[in-house]
């Protein structure tokens, strides 16, 4: 129940009777100004992700790299929600190696994983849609803090946005009521199949309705971003999951939230965009030269190995590119070939300066690729965006 309105350009504040504002954006999509600078800034995006979407088609097995790059947006995306797990504790823990860090942080990094890797494999049968949605938010919040917020299911009650502590009366934003929810959604979902918008304004408009919705108790943040990369795979814009943006929004986290801020309180959807396309075009040249310097890294061990009298060194080669961490037992199991051979391949690479041993355990040893992890850890490299 609603008591008064206010309207603004890109939806209206109601006043409930129980005393606080929430916010109901109005149905995407918005009336946009294409000027000169947002045509700009869109057509680099465009031939950035254009080059990645190449790229990705010529990798002799994408699914190796796609692997490291699906666990480093996990962490940067759970980073954004407090959570401390580093990509190398990541990838150490998924090789069998012991690592400090809390297994809570672990898990909810893990489910990141899951989750995207369940939606890429939904997409092959079941469009974008709420029903979707609901699988991705169960696959991220099992088993993990938060998980009151009922995992896979819509909110009932009212939420907000705040300082810690804060209520609703002094929440800095208030979405849709409980009552309001399944309307604005559906309004959402229909947005979904609208292939009249250019692919990426498409999805950059589509991200921050969802956000502005905030469909669930918790977790919103990291289902909105786990969409951005589903939309443009599902839209063909991209042929792999080798797109994320959140490293550019957790560098510019001031600007990420200003810019949602914005639309909600003043329409500004050319600032959005702009920033939304900047972080496309600045994250594409990102993954792309990852991606362009992990495979020579690989090619170059290939040819330093190829001489050899045994395949093995180049069989553990491959399997670097998917995690820099090795273990001799794990290995094992993955390649079905006996201990000792696989501890021979690993003592090749490691005195062919490829591999480097982690700790000083005597048991249950681990390897790394350092020249890999050093590429896949390193700070994103964000330039300016195009000049007005």
């Amino acid at each position: 129940m609603e008591t008064s309105t206010q309207v603004t350009p890109a939806g209206r504040w109601i006043k409930t009777l129980k005393g606080y504002r929430a916010f109901q954006p109005y149905p995407l999509p918005p009336e946009i100004t294409w000027t000169p600078r947002l045509v700009r800034i869109l057509s680099q995006a465009d031939r950035l992700l254009g080059r990645l979407a190449g790229e990705g088609r010529r990798l002799p097995n994408p699914h190796v790299l796609i692997r490291p790059f699906v666990r480093r947006e996990a962490v940067y995306s759970s980073r954004i929600e407090g959570t401390q797990a580093t990509l190398g504790e990541l990838l150490a823990a998924e090789a069998g190696a012991a690592v400090e860090r809390s297994p809570e942080d672990l898990r909810e990094v893990g489910n990141y994983v899951v989750a995207l890797e369940h939606g890429m494999e939904r997409l092959k049968t079941l469009p974008l849609s709420l029903r979707l949605v609901r699988e991705l938010h169960e696959k991220l919040m099992t088993g993990v803090r938060g998980e009151h917020a009922t995992p896979g299911e819509f909110r009932r009650t009212q939420n907000w946005i705040g300082r810690p502590g804060c209520t609703l009366s002094d929440a800095s934003y208030v979405p849709p009521p409980p009552e309001a929810l399944l309307a604005h959604l559906g309004k959402w979902e229909k947005f979904l199949h609208d292939d009249t918008i250019p692919p990426l304004v498409h999805v950059a408009l589509m991200h921050y309705q969802f956000e502005a919705i905030h469909p669930f108790l918790d977790g919103n943040g990291r289902v909105g971003r786990l969409l951005i990369t589903l939309s443009l795979c599902a839209r063909g814009v991209l042929p792999e999951p080798l797109l994320y943006l959140s490293a550019f929004f957790e560098a510019t986290r001031a600007d990420y939230y200003g810019g949602l801020r914005n639309v909600t309180e003043q329409s500004d959807w050319t600032g959005w965009l702009e920033y939304f396309l900047n972080g496309i075009a600045r994250q594409s040249e990102d993954a792309l030269s990852r991606a362009e310097r992990i495979n020579q890294r690989l090619t170059d061990w290939r040819t330093q190995f190829s001489g050899g009298g045994s395949k093995m060194p180049l069989q553990l080669i491959e399997l670097l590119g998917a995690n820099p961490f090795l273990s001799p037992r794990e290995t094992q199991h993955q390649l079905g070939i006996s201990y000792n051979t696989v501890l021979r391949a690993i003592e090749s690479l490691e005195s062919g300066g490829v591999l480097t041993k982690v700790g000083d355990r005597k048991r249950n040893r681990v390897f790394c690729a350092r020249a890999i992890l050093d590429i896949l850890e390193e700070p994103a490299r964000l330039t300016a965006a195009p000049s007005k």
